[in-house]
């Protein structure tokens, strides 16, 4: 895979489908490389006509990782947060927005559809509210507005996040406890194939294994807090797709997503937890396909105009 100089840093991207087609840059969740997004979604949107780019956030994946900046106990910079004590994290969320936008500006494409999951979400919500003129769509997937006074997961489900993952141990150890914390966020029976599944994360392990990058990725979530006051001014079409049953992002979230950005449609799939289920993902694909249509129709139109 390829890498880029965007902001400051090397970024690992790759992608498919015709190079002359409507761009969809697609953005990652928290500890996620962008080898998670499902072979089958990158197959259907390059055979929809896009050109589909994916790319490993900072400290994540073959992406540049920010080596010895220290981040302070996640309870901890809650805690310093509500004080009003200064930023304790090496980077926030609008930092990752620009490594979006490095990316985009690195292969000289100007306007996207823009797709994130999780944290992902988040950071293409940013990026559709503080570059307006560069996005085409939005479609943001099981995540939230970082809302304060929305329902919080139950303990057990956000306690091996906060942690930043798992720490040490042979690869056998690590992916089991990959593999535990999926089975509590996943989707029951996702019609995923179980050893596939290891088989997948095990690359992933391989590929680049990093803990202390989940650990900046969370900070940079806590010190950037509440969304709503930047999404509210979002312009572009804007899907929200979350599942009925995610204990990490209660489907509170994605409603207050839906809620705070103008004319969003908002499209729960029963069932589905925190993840993007085989089962569902034909219709995930369909629904992002046809906004990402709708919307380019949008935009054609008012330029002919």
């Amino acid at each position: 895979m390829p890498a880029i100089a965007a902001n400051g840093i090397k970024i690992e991207y790759e992608e498919t489908g015709p190079k002359d087609g409507p761009a969809i840059l697609l953005i990652m969740g928290l500890a996620a490389q962008m080898t998670l997004w499902p072979p089958a979604m990158l197959r259907a949107f390059a055979d929809a006509g896009f050109r589909v780019i994916r790319f490993d956030n900072r400290d994540i994946g073959l992406t540049e990782k920010l080596h010895g900046r220290r981040v302070v106990n996640p309870l901890v910079q809650i805690a310093a947060k509500a004080l009003g004590v200064g930023n304790l994290a090496p980077y926030t969320l609008h930092t990752m927005v620009a490594d979006a936008i490095g990316v985009l500006d690195a292969l000289k494409i100007e306007h996207a559809h823009i797709v994130g999951a999780s944290m992902g979400g988040m950071i293409a919500q940013l990026t559709a509210a503080t570059h307006p003129k560069r996005i085409l769509s939005l479609t943001s997937i099981m995540s939230g507005t970082n809302n304060p006074r929305l329902p919080r997961p139950r303990r057990e489900t956000i306690a091996p996040l906060m942690a930043g993952g798992p720490r040490g141990g042979s690869k056998t150890e690590i992916v089991d406890r990959m593999v535990a914390i999926w089975n509590v966020i996943g989707t029951p029976e996702s019609g995923a194939d179980k050893a596939e599944f290891r088989k997948t994360l095990e690359a992933t392990v391989d590929r680049s294994y990093y803990p202390a990058g989940v650990r900046r990725q969370l900070a940079a979530i806590i010190a950037t807090g509440d969304l709503r006051p930047y999404i509210r001014k979002i312009t572009a079409p804007t899907l929200v797709i979350h599942g009925s049953k995610d204990p990490l992002a209660l489907v509170e979230a994605g409603i207050d997503s839906a809620r705070n950005i103008p004319g969003a449609r908002l499209e729960i799939i029963d069932g589905m937890g925190h993840d993007l289920p085989a089962k569902f993902l034909p219709r995930i694909n369909e629904l992002i396909i046809g906004h990402a249509r709708s919307a380019q129709a949008t935009a054609a139109r008012s330029v002919a105009a």
